[in-house]
């Protein structure tokens, strides 16, 4: 059966894209994948001399010929993606629709979408995974450079507040990993490659997760320390086919805007396990609805996403706890250091403890144990 991978490359100005489009490309091939590069939109309208000129071309008509680019383009590679006869194809896209946002105000933003007859929710979720490679201008400051694309004019300062921005629009992904300049470039570079290996299961799509029980946190008071994007899940369990697989579909969005998605999962140990997550159709959705667990409610959450020190967060707000919530972060390698942000109050770590996997939390509705 052909699987096609939606992964955007995205990041602050010089961040290193470029070499690392090259880089998966060779190693991705050498795997056995089928390879489609998508290039960047905004950089081949500019050096071919569409760009804002003022009164002649505003910045909002700019994002509209991009827009209508963009998706023309995605389109193309999509249907060549099925042509092709591999069974394994990533199609990589140097920058996603989200990352222009920054550029216009949220009203123009909205009013692009209107007129594309799309929303932010598709928008998002229509890539599989989002890798941020945060640019040079914030921590490798002495290799931030000008000179290796014509399209770039940005000050260190403005490029750290467009590298900001960028992550900011992509909040709330599913799948958003940010790669920052804590190594040198070439273990910057070896770091991403082993985030795209995780997304794609090669070899098998294993998750390391830790979560922590905390203290329900004030949606205003996180907002004083991170750019917070707030989605709402109805996550559903489904019988199982096999006693050793979880199978459950979620309805995940906001303003009655949803993605849908079908999960499969094998536990390896406490921390780690295998899943299989597929994107479905809302009539797929509503068609295995039919199978749910009549033993388990449905959870009821609110998911809010945050990025803190470069590393991806999200708290799990459900609607049947008024005092606690979960955090969860997941990560490529169990020993990795974790960033707990200070303005959290944990109260303590719940990995290993059954008691607090959603599964359970579907019997009991309750977090206090």
């Amino acid at each position: 059966m052909k699987k096609i991978w939606h992964l955007v490359l995205t990041g602050g100005p010089c961040a290193g894209k470029t070499t690392a489009i090259n880089t998966i490309e060779k190693k991705l091939t050498q795997k056995g994948y089928a390879v489609l590069i998508v290039p960047e939109t905004a950089t081949e309208l500019i050096i071919n001399g569409v760009r804002p000129f003022g009164d002649c071309l505003s910045m909002l008509d700019f994002q509209r010929i991009l827009y209508q680019k963009q998706l023309h383009k995605e389109s193309l590679y999509l249907k060549v993606a099925n042509l092709l006869p591999s069974d394994k194809v990533i199609i990589l896209y140097d920058r996603g629709m989200l990352d222009n946002k920054s550029y216009v105000s949220d009203e123009e933003f909205a009013l692009l979408l209107k007129e594309l007859n799309l929303s932010e929710t598709t928008v998002r979720d229509k890539y599989d995974a989002v890798f941020h490679l945060v640019t040079a201008a914030n921590g490798a400051e002495e290799f931030y450079t000008l000179a290796n694309n014509a399209a770039r004019m940005e000050t260190i300062e403005e490029a750290r507040a467009l590298d900001n921005q960028c992550i900011r629009n992509w909040t709330g992904h599913t799948h958003l990993r940010v790669i920052d300049n804590s190594t040198d470039f070439d273990r910057k570079i070896n770091r991403l490659m082993a985030e795209i290996y995780a997304t794609i299961g090669d070899p098998v799509p294993i998750e390391t997760e830790r979560k922590y029980l905390i203290e329900k946190p004030d949606l205003s008071t996180l907002k004083e320390h991170v750019h917070i994007t707030v989605v709402d899940i109805v996550q559903t369990y489904l019988i199982p086919t096999d006693t050793n697989i979880e199978r459950r579909i979620r309805q995940r969005g906001s303003n009655g805007d949803f993605s849908y998605y079908l999960t499969q999962k094998k536990q390896i140990d406490s921390i780690k396990r295998v899943e299989i997550e597929d994107k479905i159709s809302q009539n797929e959705y509503l068609a295995l609805l039919s199978d749910a667990d009549t033993n388990l409610k449905q959870i009821v959450k609110k998911r809010v996403c945050f990025v803190y020190k470069s590393q991806y967060f999200e708290v799990d707000l459900f609607e049947f706890s008024n005092d606690k919530a979960i955090l969860e972060i997941e990560l490529t390698n169990e020993n990795s250091e974790i960033n707990l942000p200070p303005f959290i109050s944990f109260i303590q770590e719940v990995t290993e403890d059954f008691n607090y996997t959603n599964y359970n939390l579907a019997k009991t509705q309750t977090l206090d144990y």
